[in-house]
């Protein structure tokens, strides 16, 4: 019987049980800190704005780069409303008695980007954002030059519409896909309205910490 790879097999003998080990997967490690990957992937997507710090959106770590909208920012301040990420009030703001009252986005969105060791788990966080804007993930090297990769991911890749960036041992990026332009896209609901304010309470967060905490990139 075949034995899964990374567990072991049994054997009965005369004097016993004898373990086989099965063979174990090498472990891929990033070549460098997430949030640094992530900084200098954006540029090469042709992203421009804040990398802002590492959300969990939706039950994904993803990194958000977003930029002021500055007619929008400024009368936000005008008016004294703060970011608003409570959900359930932002949902409203999609309901028409009070669409037209309803503050515009103070940010604009260049993209989202996933972060991964393998390109299941970047793709899977990733690709919800990719049906309202443009998403990426940055992989190993080792993992975009394999055959599994060009046989399952790139299909994938390239019918949601995923940018792939590579990161090599020494953490040097390089665009493998570009972010594709024909899917389908959901517009601005609810959820993407709460993921704009989420992303603009981080952004404020930056500036009134003097931006040391986030990279900013103008493509």
């Amino acid at each position: 019987m075949a034995v899964p790879p990374g567990q072991t097999a049994t054997t009965s003998e005369s004097n016993g049980v004898r373990s086989i080990p099965g063979r174990v997967s090498p472990t891929i490690e990033l070549p460098s800190d997430p949030a640094e990957l992530a900084s200098r992937a954006a540029p090469l997507l042709g992203w421009q704005g804040t990398v802002l710090p590492q959300l969990t959106l939706f039950g994904r770590r993803v990194f958000v780069v977003a930029r002021l909208r500055p007619d929008a920012h400024a009368e936000r301040i005008a008016t004294g409303l703060r970011p608003v990420t409570d959900r359930a009030t932002v949902a409203t703001w999609t309901w028409p008695e009070l669409a037209r009252v309803a503050p515009p986005p103070a940010v604009h969105i260049a993209g989202v980007l996933a972060v991964a060791r393998h390109w299941r788990t970047g793709m899977a966080a990733a690709v919800p954002f990719a049906r309202y804007g443009e998403a990426a993930m940055v992989l190993p090297t080792s993992i975009t030059m394999s055959h599994d990769y060009v046989d399952h991911c790139l299909p994938r890749a390239r019918m949601y519409g995923i940018g792939t960036v590579a990161a090599d041992e020494n953490a040097t990026v390089d665009l493998d896909v570009t972010c594709g332009e024909d899917r389908i896209m959901l517009g601005d609901d609810e959820v993407w309205r709460w993921v704009h304010e989420v992303a603009y309470e981080r952004l404020l967060a930056c500036e009134a910490a003097g931006s040391t905490a986030c990279e900013r990139r103008d493509g």
